[in-house]
């Protein structure tokens, strides 16, 4: 992957499962359009769609804005055909396409009636994306890569990896396997509150629930984990490991340890007590904006040709 391409993404992004269009949760629509605008406003490279979102949930956010990357975080491989997908992205306007990035996954197989073969099955998903009219080619997608298998592919049929629910060792790891010159985005969860009990206990109750998935908790076994830290919700030692937990300095100071180990951006998840990932956390986006202000700045000038 080209350095401009890298530079596309910046260093620090906004993961939100609730940047979704319309949805019955009533957070679609014209707040989605608001908060989008306001995060390219704002400075953050790249807006990562989760809970499995297609290209066109992508589109209204890709209408409220201009210059920003929007990348789907993750799309899963068995909800859309490789086909779907392509004709969805087709359809997208030209600027809209050229911003649009297309996270793919597995998922997992208790939430999937037909997993089976995950490493197969992406290999024959990209080469239906190859294949497909028209095609997307390994430069607009990225892999929810964890493990040394799926990272190698990540590396050698996509622009580079998605990491989700990782920690610093995992990324230095991610990194070494990917090879240079390879996009490395994983994904960060926050909580900005200064009580670290309270803050443990928004961590957990968002983790219990990733804590049932056998993909993540076998990367995080792989990673010196034991199944006693997957207890209660979580440990502390694989919250404080896994979490930005704490003010908006402490949330700075974790990312640099995501990029010290080898991210090129790293997409930032905020956490609330309220809302837990689902609402659009307006007033903490700020908050870590404040914080990531010459991050933010310099990769402004640099998109808008500065």
């Amino acid at each position: 992957m080209t350095t401009q391409a890298h530079e596309a993404f910046g260093r620090v992004g906004i993961w939100s499962s609730a940047l979704h269009g319309s949805r019955a949760d009533g957070t679609g629509g014209e707040a989605v359009a608001e908060a989008a605008a306001e995060l390219e406003e704002l400075g953050y490279g790249t807006l990562w769609l989760g809970g499995s979102p297609s290209p066109g949930d992508a589109a209204a956010v890709l209408a409220a804005t201009r210059t920003v990357s929007v990348a789907t975080g993750i799309l899963s491989i068995w909800d859309h055909t490789a086909q779907e997908v392509a004709q969805q992205i087709g359809a997208l306007d030209a600027g809209a396409r050229e911003r649009f990035v297309l996270g793919l996954g597995v998922s997992h197989g208790p939430m999937v009636p037909q997993y089976a073969k995950p490493y197969s099955a992406m290999v024959a998903y990209l080469d239906a994306l190859d294949a497909a009219a028209p095609p997307v080619g390994p430069g607009r997608r990225v892999l929810a890569a964890l493990g040394p298998r799926m990272l190698e592919l990540a590396a050698g049929r996509s622009a580079g990896a998605h990491p989700y629910l990782v920690t610093a060792e995992h990324t230095a790891q991610a990194r070494e396997a990917l090879g240079p010159g390879v996009l490395l985005a994983p994904e960060l969860s926050v909580v900005l509150d200064t009580d670290l009990d309270r803050a443990r206990t928004t961590a957990r109750n968002m983790l219990g629930m990733y804590l049932r998935l056998p993909n993540y908790t076998g990367n995080l076994m792989r990673l010196g984990f034991t199944g006693s830290d997957f207890e209660g919700g979580g440990s502390v030692r694989l919250l404080d490991d896994l979490f930005a937990l704490g003010d908006a300095e402490r949330v700075r100071a974790r990312t640099r340890e995501y990029h010290e180990a080898g991210a090129d951006h790293v997409a930032l998840q905020v956490l609330t007590a309220q809302e837990g990932g689902a609402g659009l956390p307006r007033a903490q986006w700020r908050e870590l904006a404040g914080v990531f202000a010459d991050d933010l700045r310099h990769h402004g000038a640099r998109r808008d040709g500065g």
